[in-house]
């Protein structure tokens, strides 16, 4: 060993026994994979993703234990499953995450869900809706919703207000059709009767001749499913531009119709649509005004936060509690064992929790009518059914 060599062990043992000394460790970093459609036709749900996440890790990171933090490694997976596989095994091989996060499309959640088994990675879903997602891996929590979680009710409030003769429209894709399906089961249940269905492609539809089809129909009530974002408003100016309205056709849907950050691009036509959601950013709740101002500072008053940004945001909250409760030093089978029983009762969307059973959300949904407050265009909830399971999982058990 030379003399130089000699020096440079010394100095690092000296420095290795002053750490110990002094009692400091070396931070401890919990990598966190973000998977999310920062391009393709899902980029504007991506960017209420986006923002929603990275606001409450920046709201909420000073809470980590001393010497711990997060990192945020994001992949845009372009709304493509084999391109969110790719990343996805990119952010676990190569990047070594201990959780991924995140996800608009369903189909790419199923492709990555394989993975997360094999590799025993948590993956705490963000948005995606797909309602058997959560069977395809027991490494999956999802905080989001499933479209049964909010069709379902909403088939049987239909029935209810006396519109008896239905027809349903969606994309044709996993959620569109879980939509449809929820949608269709509660309502006849509750007696209402199925005119027709329609279902068109989920990129670049033209909406047109599938409204026109509904208009022939003659329904009282017509349930429509698009995915949010720009598709919404096209296919709102369809509905308005066939007169379905004012040929006497009730329209309901899926918060997914008129999303919060869509409304200013959507004019009168969106007035008195009524939707079933699980968040809307017009509710009074506290935890929903702090929220609102957190948005605010960060963002400024021309981004609007909608039930997505929520997602993020609650999927971060998962995952932060779980670091704060491990020190960030949490097996696979830990951060399960804690995300299978995480809760939440101050989320801006009201109380929510993790079912143990089956790793899917329970929360509270609420009706809503698209109504004009304070001269904007605002999702206002007028009822509320509280804490919902995912029902296709209570009529398909396991």
């Amino acid at each position: 060993m030379t003399a130089r060599t000699s020096r440079r062990a010394s100095l690092i043992a000296a420095l290795t026994l002053i750490v110990s000394s002094t009692g400091v460790a070396a931070e401890t970093v919990v990598k966190v994979g973000v998977i999310n459609s920062y391009s393709g036709f899902l980029a504007q749900p991506g960017d209420e993703l986006e923002k929603g996440l990275a606001l409450y890790l920046k709201e909420h990171g000073k809470e980590l234990p001393a010497g711990v933090s997060i990192e945020l490694i994001r992949r845009d997976d372009a709304a493509q499953p084999d391109v969110g596989k790719r990343v996805a095994q990119e952010l676990i091989a190569r990047e070594h995450v201990q959780f991924l996060t995140g996800v608009i499309s369903s189909p790419v959640a199923a492709a990555i869900a394989p993975l997360t088994v094999e590799a025993k990675v948590p993956f705490v879903l963000a948005n995606a809706s797909g309602v058997s997602l959560t069977r395809l891996s027991a490494y999956i929590a999802r905080v989001s919703f499933t479209q049964w979680h909010t069709s379902f009710p909403l088939g049987k409030w239909t029935a209810e207000q006396g519109w008896k003769k239905g027809y349903t429209a969606v994309s044709d894709y996993i959620p569109g059709h879980d939509a449809e399906a929820a949608f269709t089961k509660s309502f006849t249940a509750a007696g209402g009767t199925i005119a027709g269905a329609v279902r068109f492609p989920p990129t670049n539809p033209d909406f047109a001749p599938f409204v026109q089809r509904i208009k022939d129909a003659k329904p009282d009530v017509a349930f429509i499913w698009v995915p949010a974002g720009t598709q919404a408003t096209a296919m709102l100016k369809a509905i308005k531009d066939l007169g379905l309205r004012e040929a006497g056709i009730h329209i309901v849907s899926t918060q997914d119709l008129v999303p919060d950050e869509e409304l200013p691009n959507m004019g009168d036509t969106a007035l008195g649509v009524i939707t079933a959601g699980n968040y809307s950013s017009a509710a009074k709740r506290p935890a929903n005004e702090t929220f609102l101002a957190a948005w605010t500072r960060e963002y400024g008053t021309k981004a609007i936060p909608d039930y997505i940004s929520i997602g993020g945001w609650d999927a971060m909250a998962a995952i932060v509690d779980v670091v704060k409760e491990t020190k960030g030093k949490a097996s696979a089978e830990e951060a399960m064992a804690i995300l299978k029983n995480w809760k939440n009762p101050e989320s801006p969307r009201g109380p929510i929790m993790i079912d143990a059973a089956t790793r899917d959300i329970i929360q509270d949904i609420y009706i809503r009518r698209t109504e004009t407050v304070g001269g904007k265009l605002a999702n206002v909830e007028f009822d509320t059914i509280r804490q919902v399971k995912d029902p296709w999982k209570e009529l398909n058990p396991q």
